[in-house]
């Protein structure tokens, strides 16, 4: 019996339907096990397409432990490649984004491919007269990603082939898109060109487990959430109103009753909702400014459902954290069974006024931001608990709140509580079934 059957075997006795054992965030061979079954054959999210605007444009990011290019051809398609040159395996780009020009360069030996990764020129090629080495030689090409794919212009790779398509994997997850893109008056977001890198010192599970997790904001961000809202009172009695941007802060000292009366929904393979529990649709002139030309591009009629979507977070399992009607993405990268980066991206909705955009920047920088008190409060919990998952306090996780009580039709889960634990279930059913497939 092999390594990896022998600990698919062990597996079965870390997951039950309502807890899981510290193991599976703290044991180094169970996450080398989730890098080849999950991160090497699950679609993971590698950009947006306005990142690569330009025949050359590139972007370098990582899938499970890979470096990789995403980068537009001459004919405008994108490309997921291996930042790999095929000679002696020398990474081609090591810094983030660029131009290749018409070709890309290796900077060792000045090998040159086509932005599609096609070999077109080796230096001294007649020094490989004899050997299998040649323009047209397989082993000449770069090595592209097993399978591409976009919806809506976010581009997702896989280094195996086989499974479900992009959108059969996404399934009703894809509102995540959907909403997000529907907000624009032209049907389309363009990447805001820059993003924050945060390191989190502990296991990538957590940091998910806790997107959506309902209960925590009112106890870990209650201090800043406080002073948000006491700012915020101060002025609404100054001056009658107070800027959108303090309720974003505000939000977060939600009484335990109020987020029970949100809900979740919890698709297969792990994919996750959480309905919005603030509102994002003020009547100030910003807002009517915007619905005035939604209005001319939709409709009344179509305009007031999109707006009306009560959705303020979706989970795409295992790699991505999107927040749609704040046109915001994290993308999960894990390092190792201790360390994690996420990736914070921000949108530009095409076609809304500057002021719709300066709202949602203000978001990004007040909730999202490495800078901010929300986001150190979570990283200084994230830390926290793989402390003590890798302490001898106790052996098992609880992921018991509302476990039986939950709705389940055709494979989805719905919570009648927000602070349900569904999610977390549903997260480690689709963990379970990742980890448990065989080659």
């Amino acid at each position: 019996m092999n390594v990896q059957t022998r600990d698919r075997r062990d597996l079965r006795q870390l997951v039950e339907a309502d807890r899981v054992h510290r193991k599976v965030y703290t044991d180094p061979a169970i996450f080398e096990l989730e890098m080849e079954q999950i991160f090497n054959r699950v679609w993971t999210y590698v950009g947006h397409e306005s990142q690569v605007k330009k025949p050359g444009d590139y972007w370098t990011v990582q899938i499970g432990r890979q470096p990789m290019i995403m980068m537009r051809h001459s004919d405008g398609q994108v490309h997921v490649l291996y930042n790999r040159c095929p000679h002696r395996g020398v990474m081609l780009y090591g810094d983030q984004c660029g131009n290749a020009g018409k070709a890309i360069i290796c900077s060792y030996h000045a090998w040159q491919f086509d932005t599609n990764g096609k070999a077109k020129a080796i230096p001294l090629e007649g020094g490989y007269d004899g050997t299998r080495i040649s323009i047209d030689h397989p082993d000449c090409q770069i090595k592209h990603a097993a399978d591409v794919a976009s919806y809506r212009g976010f581009v997702f790779a896989r280094l195996r082939s086989g499974g479900p398509s992009l959108l059969e994997w996404l399934g009703e997850a894809k509102v995540a898109f959907d909403d997000m893109c529907n907000r624009s008056p032209e049907g389309e977001v363009e990447v805001v060109p820059n993003c924050f890198r945060v390191i989190q010192n502990s296991n990538w599970k957590i940091f998910l487990e806790n997107q959506l997790d309902a209960l925590h904001p009112s106890v870990t961000h209650e201090s800043t959430g406080r002073a948000g809202f006491e700012v915020e009172e101060r002025l609404k009695k100054q001056k009658g109103a107070a800027p959108l941007y303090y309720h974003y802060v505000s939000a977060f000292v939600t009484p335990f009753g109020k987020w029970d009366q949100t809900q979740t929904v919890n698709y297969p393979k792990g994919h996750s909702l959480l309905q919005a529990y603030m509102g994002l649709r003020p009547q100030d002139p910003d807002t009517k400014a915007y619905e005035a030309i939604m209005h001319r591009r939709y409709g009344i009629e179509r305009t007031n459902q999109i707006l009306a979507d009560r959705i303020h977070h979706v989970l795409l399992y295992p790699g991505l954290s999107v927040q749609p009607p704040l046109q915001q993405l994290r993308a999960v990268r894990p390092l190792g069974v201790d360390k994690t980066l996420t990736e914070i991206w921000h949108f530009r909705l095409k076609g809304a006024p500057e002021a719709i955009y300066r709202r949602a920047l203000a978001y990004y920088n007040l909730v999202n931001s490495p800078s901010t008190m929300i986001n150190a409060d979570d990283l200084w919990n994230f830390w926290k608990a793989h402390q003590g998952l890798a302490s001898e306090g106790g052996d098992w996780v609880s992921f018991h709140r509302n476990a039986g009580q939950d709705e389940e039709k055709d494979g989805v889960i719905s919570s009648r509580n927000g602070t349900s634990e569904a999610p977390m279930r549903n997260q480690f059913r689709a963990w379970t079934q990742y980890m448990a497939a065989e080659a």
